[in-house]
């Protein structure tokens, strides 16, 4: 983006092959659009891909922050790149943290690296925390249109920062301080998993109650003050699945809420699993299933965090057969290509991600090569009539009404 506005970018990556693709003008994820904004930055002489830092005026550092076992943040490859850059920072450089950190990753982890330069971090570099907010399949878009956020560590750097992102950013851009910016990013997407978190658990009570969640919520949402979330199979990707556990590390006696929430979500591939157990009870032998969809969410090729993952990892501890379908996802294993193969012999067929490609399945012909005409369906995606029209079991995720009586 800052390519592309005139800019002379130098894209560092320790992946020789994620800078080799990038400097031929390629990219190794899918983002629509992004190819041809990539190949322009390229060709113009604009970008270029390194493995190793060089001297700048700004540095933007965007590198991934992961959870590890115990839920804290794995702050590694941050601590990484900010080590990396100290030797070419010179008075006067810009630094923005883009990563989603923990609150209090600018004031105590990032400056004091920054200080090995030599330099007075607070008055001869301008230093500031703007977090991404952007969703997968909108980025380009989303790049320009959203508000942003610039939390900086003094009012100089928050204005150098602002002025820059100009170059392409039409929302507001509002100004604060960088601990600020970190929680903001973080309940952002706290926000949204404590909402999902509340649909599961409507979604999973009413199966008990017998009655269809889905129901309960559009008729709830009819309320001009009420906005139910969707539920699902669980909660992934590097955002809602990652971010709510910075906040619980840094005060687990008072961040119950978001701790629950999280585990409530974490737990729905546990209960669509049981869901399975429940469905395929009477069968004798080997049991096998079909799995459709393995990214985090629909229409994007990201499977960081996914719950389909975790569903069939579970799945095959209980020694079923699982054959996984998606179109978005190039190797894994147990990935087939074709729905139909896929399927041939299944004791039931699970939509796990809501892919436009799954939208028009002849369930004629999926009948013909199962060996049991089952399906669950957990996003709530194909027309119940048209499936039993074929001859199938729809079972759907929060629906009492298929579900209770299993």
């Amino acid at each position: 983006m800052f390519a592309t506005h005139g800019y002379k970018i130098v894209g560092v990556d320790i992946r020789k092959e994620v800078v080799d693709a990038l400097n031929e003008g390629k990219i190794i994820i899918e983002e629509p659009y992004l190819d041809v904004m990539v190949q322009s930055a390229v060709s113009s002489g604009n970008l270029v891909a390194r493995t190793k830092p060089e001297e700048a005026d700004v540095f933007i550092i965007a590198v991934g922050t992961p959870i590890n076992e115990d839920k804290t943040a794995d702050m590694s490859a941050v601590i990484a790149a900010a080590e990396s850059i100290v030797p070419y920072l010179r008075e006067g450089n810009t630094v923005i943290l883009e990563s989603t950190s923990p609150p209090r990753t600018v004031e105590d982890l990032l400056l004091p690296i920054l200080a090995k330069s030599g330099l007075d971090v607070r008055r001869q570099l301008y230093v500031a925390h703007s977090p991404e907010r952007v969703m997968p399949g909108r980025i380009l878009q989303e790049l320009v249109d959203n508000n942003r956020i610039i939390g900086g560590i003094n009012r100089e750097s928050c204005e150098v920062v602002r002025d820059l992102y100009r170059a392409f950013v039409k929302g507001e851009i509002y100004l604060t301080t960088a601990t600020v910016a970190e929680v903001c990013k973080l309940m952002e997407n706290t926000f949204r998993d404590v909402n999902i978190a509340l649909a599961n658990e409507l979604a999973i009570l009413c199966e008990r109650l017998g009655v269809n969640v889905w129901d309960v919520i559009r008729y709830a949402n009819k309320h001009p003050r009420v906005n139910l979330h969707l539920p699902g199979p669980g909660v992934g990707g590097h955002c809602i699945a990652v971010d709510p556990w910075f906040m619980v590390e840094k005060a687990p006696d008072l961040a119950r809420l978001m701790a629950l929430s999280r585990n409530t979500n974490d737990g729905m591939p546990s209960h669509v699993a049981q869901l399975v157990d429940r469905i395929t009870g009477n069968v004798q032998g080997s049991k096998k299933v079909t799995i459709l969809g393995m990214t985090y969410k629909a229409n994007v090729d990201d499977i960081r965090e996914s719950p389909i993952i975790r569903l069939v990892h579970i799945l095959e501890s209980k020694n079923y057969v699982v054959n996984i379908v998606d179109p978005h996802v190039k190797e894994y294993r147990g990935l087939e290509k074709d729905l139909y193969t896929a399927a041939k012999g299944s004791h039931l067929v699970i939509l796990g991600v809501n892919h436009n490609e799954f939208a028009d399945i002849d369930f004629s012909t999926l009948k013909q090569v199962m060996a049991l005409p089952n399906v669950l369906d957990t996003r709530n995606f194909w027309d119940r009539k048209k499936v039993t029209a074929s001859g199938f079991n729809y079972y759907l995720l929060g629906d009492g009404t298929t579900l209770q009586n299993l």
